[in-house]
């Protein structure tokens, strides 16, 4: 006998050692199957899962599952990311505390302490992936930096420095003056906050008399200003196009220059140029050749290149010095207070500085044009379709990739400096000294480069350097390119691009299919989750409170494409509670003798509610594959959550517990129908709530030894399992029985009070199934009686309509007609109230403008249906004055 109540705790350890021994989460390349293969994101291997990895993780554990179960080969390929600045910072912390730094040890040594750092403790986060039930092909886990991987990236980098597709260059990068690295954009943290905006006097060269003001938040970098830029078109300026302004404090002459860059209706109309210290400068710099002057050092102090009495000073305390002595020269015009945005780094927490420096970059626009071209002619499918405009947006306006990092820990750059800066760039130490000794006709001295590439790049190969690329393995013949990727929104390009580039590339075919962009889990007033505003979600908290099965139900119905989450315990615990029912079904079927016959066929069921449950299995198991097909998770979820706790334990279980009570061979057809259908539901909920679904699935029937559920064939019925004539009648009974309680319920008629009911125009059909039905309906309406009447409706009564017939129940007796009236009027003035509150809220602009999408389509939701209650609450109140 089953335990009175379901405890996931109890089961889910157990439960996911004995499926991983089992070893059926694998793939098998060397069947005929039909391949199906996801590649998992990897996660940073310093990571904790967060509610994003937990959604994520969900919807390809659903996917998985549901094309393992029919009968696909399914792999879904395991692996974590090496995750370079985060990695680095973490040892380099822990050497701290020991009183050692990196830089003291040498990089040998410090790359050693890593290692064993990721031995110990590194990848504590596929543990955590496990606790929400999910089935990865985990002896083929890949991490970013290891063996066969490595050997991919130095394959690839090397490859493509020969095609000329990878070079070296002096263009502006996002610096970090505390890790001393480059940093990608997805790296950088934008943070709005007060600030200032200060008006500067440039005295024009030759006229003592006349001033050019520009205005910066950043006075510092005017020491690297290499000219002033005004608008062609701007009149108040034109005669000074082609002379020089006198960049005040240096006293160095910059150019007055012609740029559709400066915006003639912003401020003074002319912009201060600093191509070494601003991405939009450095591009206007270019336009013009303009000299780029970098004025910062690595640790963002003013270096040589500034005035002798700046010199290793801080940037903010340059600033300082440089608004003193602005004022002193009465060249300081004005000062305003602001709100602007600055870049931090998300790791180091400094502000980022764009900062020139020699670097290695790839030449992405070249390798983005079959990458666009893919997904223009749908070789690679985005999901939701719009999605698509992100991509080509920053596909089309794409930059060269900066690939270099100043770290210690990743894969080291394979490019060797020789005499006369020569660059060897070989797999290997002897090929690059090799060449080198070939060049110069001698052996020569070689250095290798220092930096590691972005963490981005290994990235990039995931999908083809997993399954064994370069060599040629049967993995990456059956496997490549995938079905699906499951990914967010926001690393589209720095993930999803570089990935269609690299595989287009080096395999000559998509990495994948379809790209599916799950959406942002928010807290449950649709706002962002982050530490600051402490209304972060801890999944695995979740899960020790109500289970993994209830957290992933909540995460797939959720996960509508193009919507938001807002997330909530309540709903996670409302699934719990989900499970909950599931358990208590087992244990009534367990009660009730429902015990599953092998020899049971369904299409021999003669009880109408047999036939039709029936037939709803069969339409629940087509509409979870319809929902999966086109990766909608809600709907898919939606169907077997209906079925189960509406179809199955409130309809069905409720038509047949007379039946079973009565015994007889009537009994034992609903006995036997009972215990196919639960098994039935067990399958079909596998890929959502593998625990719950496992343990019962064992329990419930005599099954071989060692099988199990995710073992299972996903069920495949015949079309005429769905008896359209028991549908109709049983449809008919559920509309029937549903009016009344509606019609109970919005006159507060008393749940235990049993009523009278007539029918009036009645057709034959109808007149059949009440005679039919006549216990159900007695049963589940709490009725008294039922009759057929076409006399005029007694007074006091309210009625209804249900197809052709009207249903009269005289409730005068009942309740207090008069009190209900008052209660009805009140109702309807705070529903009016509430739709125009709504109404006033949604006609204000500035509100639908600003609020955030889901908020104002909670808005419209509140309304629809607070309209839809007014209504009933409307036609019972006239109902009831009309009594």
């Amino acid at each position: 006998m089953l335990d009175k109540t379901f405890d996931p705790a109890k089961i889910e350890a157990s439960r996911y050692g004995q499926w991983e021994r089992s070893g059926a989460f694998a793939a098998h390349p060397g069947s005929d199957k039909v391949p199906w293969c996801v590649m998992m994101p990897p996660p940073n291997v310093t990571g904790s899962l967060h509610i994003g990895h937990a959604l994520n993780m969900t919807l390809q554990d659903v996917l998985t599952r549901w094309n393992r179960m029919n009968g696909r080969d399914a792999l879904w390929m395991p692996g974590t990311d090496h995750a370079g600045i985060a990695t680095q910072m973490v040892v380099e912390r822990k050497l701290e505390e020991k009183g050692k730094s990196r830089r003291d040890m040498g990089r040998e040594a410090f790359l050693e302490e890593v290692w064993k750092w990721k031995a110990e403790s590194g990848g504590a986060i596929v543990n955590q992936v496990r606790r929400l039930g999910a089935t990865p092909d985990w002896p083929r886990e890949r991490f970013t930096m290891d063996a066969g991987l490595s050997r991919a990236v130095l394959k690839v980098f090397v490859r493509l420095h020969k095609e000329g597709l990878i070079y070296r260059d002096k263009r502006l990068v996002n610096w970090d003056p505390k890790l001393h690295t480059a940093i990608s954009d997805l790296e950088v943290e934008q943070k709005e906050q007060k600030g200032k905006m200060w008006h500067i006097r440039y005295p024009i060269e030759g006229d003592k008399e006349r001033f050019i003001t520009v205005a910066t938040t950043r006075p510092e970098t005017m020491l690297g200003d290499t000219a002033v830029a005004v608008h062609p078109e701007d009149d108040r300026y034109r005669d000074l196009v082609g002379k020089f302004a006198v960049l005040p404090i240096s006293g160095r002459p910059v150019p007055i220059i012609a740029d559709e860059y400066s915006d003639p209706e912003k401020g003074s109309g002319a912009v201060k140029i600093t191509p070494a210290h601003d991405f939009n400068d450095f591009e206007v710099g270019k336009r013009h050749n303009l000299p780029m002057i970098n004025v910062f050092d690595i640790d963002a102090k003013i270096n040589e290149n500034g005035p002798e009495a700046y010199r290793g000073l801080d940037r903010y305390d340059a600033r300082k010095k440089i608004l003193q002595e602005l004022e002193e020269m009465d060249l300081l015009a004005k000062v305003e207070d602001i709100k602007n945005t600055l870049p931090y780094g998300d790791r180091s927490g400094v502000v980022i500085e764009p900062f020139l420096t020699d670097q290695w970059y790839v030449d992405a626009k070249t390798l983005a044009q079959p990458a666009i071209e893919a997904v223009k002619t749908g070789k690679t499918k985005f999901v939701p379709q719009q999605w698509e405009n992100t991509y080509f947006a920053w596909m089309k306006d794409i930059q060269p990739w900066c690939i270099s990092r100043q770290l210690w820990w990743g894969h080291q750059i394979p490019a060797w400096y020789g005499p006369e800066g020569s660059i060897f760039v070989a797999e290997t130490e002897e090929e690059a000294q090799k060449e080198a000794n070939a060049r110069f006709g001698e052996k020569v001295i070689i250095k290798r480069d220092p930096d590691v590439l972005d963490t981005w790049f290994s990235s990039a190969l995931w999908p083809f350097s997993t399954l064994g690329w370069p060599d040629k393995t049967r993995e990456l013949d059956k496997y490549y390119p995938g079905d699906v990727l499951i990914t967010s929104f926001d690393i589209i390009f720095f993930w999803v691009a570089r990935m269609m580039m690299m595989g287009i590339h080096f395999m000559g075919d998509v990495p994948f299919k379809t790209v599916y962009i799950h959406a942002l889990v928010r807290d449950s007033k649709g706002q962002k989750m982050s530490k600051s505003k402490g209304n972060v979600v801890d999944p695995l908290e979740l899960v020790e409170k109500y289970g993994a099965d209830a957290l992933r139900f909540t995460l797939t119905a959720m996960a509508a494409q193009g919507r938001d989450i807002r997330l909530s315990e309540d709903r996670v615990e409302g699934y719990r509670n989900f499970a909950t029912k599931i358990w208590n079904a087992a244990r009534y079927c367990e009660m009730n003798g429902c015990k599953l016959d092998p020899a049971f066929d369904p299409a021999s069921a003669a009880y109408t509610p047999n036939r039709w449950v029936i037939g709803e299995v069969a339409a629940t198991q087509a509409a979870i594959d319809k929902a999966l097909e086109a990766y909608k998770f809600n709907d898919a979820a939606g169907a077997v959550y209906q079925f189960v706790w509406g179809t199955f334990c409130d309809w069905y279980l409720e038509f047949t517990k007379p039946v079973l009570q009565g015994g007889g061979d009537a009994a034992e057809e609903v006995k036997k129908t009972t215990a196919w259908v639960f098994d039935q539901i067990l399958i079909l909920l596998n890929p959502f709530m593998p625990f719950l679904s496992e343990e019962l699935y064992e329990h419930m029937a005599d099954r071989p030894k060692d099988f199990m559920l995710m073992a299972s064939e996903w069920p495949r019925y015949p079309e005429k399992m769905r008896d359209m004539k028991a549908l109709i009648e049983m449809a008919w009974l559920i509309r029937f029985i549903s009016e009344i309680r509606s019609v109970r319920a919005d006159m507060n008629v008393p749940a235990a009070a049993k009523i009278r009911l007539l029918v009036k125009g009645a057709d034959k059909d109808t007149k059949e199934r009440i005679q039919k039905y006549d216990e159900i309906l007695r049963r589940m309406a709490r009725l008294e009686k039922i009759d057929l009447s076409e006399a005029l409706p007694p007074k006091g009564s309210i009625q209804t309509v249900v197809d052709e017939a009207t249903l009269i129940m005289p409730i005068a007796g009942i309740i207090d007609l008069d009190k209900e009236r008052e209660r009805l009027k009140k109702e309807i003035i705070k529903l009016q109230d509430n739709i125009q509150k709504i109404d006033q809220k949604l006609a204000n602009r500035q509100f639908v403008d600003n609020a955030p999408e889901e908020v104002v389509e909670e808005q419209r939701a509140r309304r629809a249906e607070a309209e839809t209650v007014l209504k009933k609450f409307s036609q019972a109140l006239k109902q009831l004055e009309a009594a």
